[in-house]
Formats: C-alpha cells, sequence, structure tokens
C-alpha cells in the first residue's frame, strides 16, 4: 500500500468537527460520509470522461498522493484552494517541504498585508501551471461541482490556471446537478462553517460563488484532470 505524509490538520477532517462543533454534530452519520460503491465510482467516471475529462481512479490515500505528485512537472508553479481532502492525503504537509515545484502559495501566504495578499490570490494565485482543489460534489452526469466565498477558488479553476487537478473522495459522487446543489449547500456548506468557527472565529461560512462546469473546455481539454480516490475524503 502507497504511503502518504501526515495530515498536519487533523482537527479539521469532517470526524473531527462533528465532535467538537454542536452545529455540526447532527451530521455526524450523514450518507455524505460514506464511500461509495464500486459501480458508483464507474458511473461518475464514465459520466466526467463523457464530459471529457480525463479521471484517474485510486484505490487510497496513497495512491491519491502519488498520483497527485505524478500529475505536475518538475519546475511547475503550483497553488492550491484550501481543501481539507488535499490535507488528509498529505499533499498540503509535502507541499511545505522541498519540492521540485515553484509553490505559489507559499508565497501568497508570506505576504502579511492581507490587501497585498489578495491581490496575490488574484494574479498569480489564479494564473499558475498547476492549480490543485477538491468540488463539493461530482455527478454521475459528468459535472463538477463546487462554491467559495472570495471567488480565489472558482476563478483559477474556470479560466485562470493552466492546469487544474481535483481531488475527491467518493463520497463526493450524486447522481446529477440536483443532487450536488443539495449536497453543497446542507452538507459541504455546513462542514466549512463548522472549520471557519473553529479556524477563523466567525459564525459561518457561505456560498457566494457557485460553479457548476459541466464539460470540459473545447479549446483545451485536457485542462481539468479529476482524481477520485474509493475513501471518503474531506466534505
Amino acid at each position: 500500500m502507497a504511503a502518504h505524509p501526515e495530515n498536519t490538520h487533523v482537527t479539521h477532517t469532517f470526524a473531527a468537527l462533528a465532535k467538537s462543533d454542536a452545529q455540526l454534530a447532527p451530521l455526524a452519520d450523514s450518507p455524505y460520509t460514506k464511500a461509495a460503491s464500486d459501480e458508483r465510482v464507474a458511473a461518475a467516471k464514465a459520466g466526467l470522461e463523457a464530459s471529457g475529462f480525463k479521471v484517474h481512479v485510486v484505490n487510497t490515500k496513497g495512491e491519491a498522493f502519488e498520483t497527485l505528485k505524478s500529475l505536475i512537472p518538475a519546475g511547475a508553479s503550483v497553488n492550491n484552494a484550501h481543501s481539507t481532502s488535499l490535507e488528509e492525503i498529505g499533499f498540503i504537509t509535502y507541499l511545505k517541504g522541498e519540492t521540485a515545484w515553484n509553490n505559489v502559495h507559499a508565497q501568497i501566504l508570506a505576504e502579511t498585508d492581507y490587501a497585498k495578499q489578495g491581490e496575490l490570490r488574484r494574479t498569480i494565485g489564479s494564473t499558475v501551471d498547476y492549480y490543485l482543489t477538491s468540488v463539493s460534489a461530482l455527478t454521475e452526469t459528468g459535472a463538477l461541482i463546487h462554491g467559495d466565498l472570495s471567488g480565489s477558488k472558482v476563478g483559477g479553476v474556470s479560466f485562470g490556471a493552466g492546469n487544474v487537478i481535483v481531488l475527491a473522495g467518493s463520497n463526493k459522487i450524486v447522481k446529477d446537478e440536483e443532487a450536488g446543489h443539495k449536497r453543497t449547500f446542507e452538507f459541504a456548506l455546513a462542514a466549512e462553517s463548522a472549520r471557519a468557527r473553529d479556524a477563523y472565529g466567525v459564525p459561518a461560512s457561505a456560498v457566494v460563488n457557485y460553479e457548476v462546469i459541466k464539460k470540459a473546455n473545447p479549446f483545451n481539454p485536457s485542462r481539468i484532470q479529476v482524481v477520485i480516490v474509493k475513501e471518503a475524503l474531506g466534505f
């Protein structure tokens, strides 16, 4: 079994948040926390490929870690959205060390002036060679669904970055776009709000920008790659 670096954000996994946050606790045993069957994984893969996305299916977090590493060439500039899934496979821990890539996220966080940091997110953060993220839902009909508060994530994913790698546990597979909307607003937002309460001391997060990517870009169909893990990851 392939190994992966340690998750250094263990208090922000869904299981940990459901224990520490009373508002999230009722969702602790939600079906959205369960890995999908092999049949549903196959259906999602087929749907996404029919939409033009390149899809990699792996069995474990360790295999996911190695797959992500293999997809990014040496010398590439890399940025990432906040992603509990990336944290859980140890990829964020790995990025903080010495890698063969230009870690733009580290450059952004090194800027302590928040206005200047925001400008870096808009410019170099959104236009990297490889942007790493997750989504709140993958549909069996072939769509990617996600949202954010500031727009920095949806901007990089929809157009800004040269390449996008989406990491998603099979617990994020849903039937269609309607089910994806439901999962995003009833589950993922609740979990992200719990994380925000702990990390930032705010009452809740919000989905200000909601994006459904129905098809790969016809002018650059290989731009977005999806790595589906046959385990539950993130929220």
